[in-house]
């Protein structure tokens, strides 16, 4: 057992360590329950739950929210046009963002998905320095989709 200070008070039976805690006006929280004696400490516990909520909400928004960005084109895209997305996509990359390239299929461009999967693996190669592909060219419904991911700098 272990006090508000953080002193340890030796191996307690239950009953003693709640008469401990209730004579010092806090509460007894198991800290450890796997271990051998199991771990138990004396501390205000609304004042413990506050803090590790605050903890956890300061973590999160720590965290960097990674956000999924989309690039569409068609079989039929000019190479200006295809050059503009790809610039679009690299501002993507270098953010910090992840970036699904989707080629879309109207009437019977269908018929011929390897015009499509050959203009992804050139998206692909023309963002290799800043990207790696997280999922290859696969089909989604009318079209063909792909994730990029940022690189990682080394």
């Amino acid at each position: 057992m272990i006090d508000e200070t953080g002193q340890q008070l030796g191996v307690l039976s239950v009953r003693e360590a709640l008469e401990v805690a209730r004579a010092r006006g806090l509460d007894l929280v198991e800290v450890a329950p796997n271990a051998e004696p199991p771990v138990c400490r004396i501390l205000d516990f609304g004042k413990f739950m506050y803090e590790r909520a605050k903890k956890e909400k300061e973590a999160r928004r720590a965290q960097k929210q990674i956000e999924v960005k989309e690039v569409r084109m068609r079989p039929k895209t000019g190479e200006h046009d295809i050059e503009y997305k790809v610039r679009d996509a690299r501002r993507f990359l270098t953010a910090g963002n992840k970036v699904k390239v989707r080629v879309r299929f109207r009437g019977r461009e269908i018929t011929h998905p390897e015009v499509a999967r050959d203009l992804l693996e050139r998206v692909a190669a023309l963002l290799a320095d800043v990207s790696v592909v997280e999922q290859r060219p696969a089909p989604e419904g009318n079209s063909l989709l792909m994730v990029l991911a940022p690189a990682q700098k080394s």
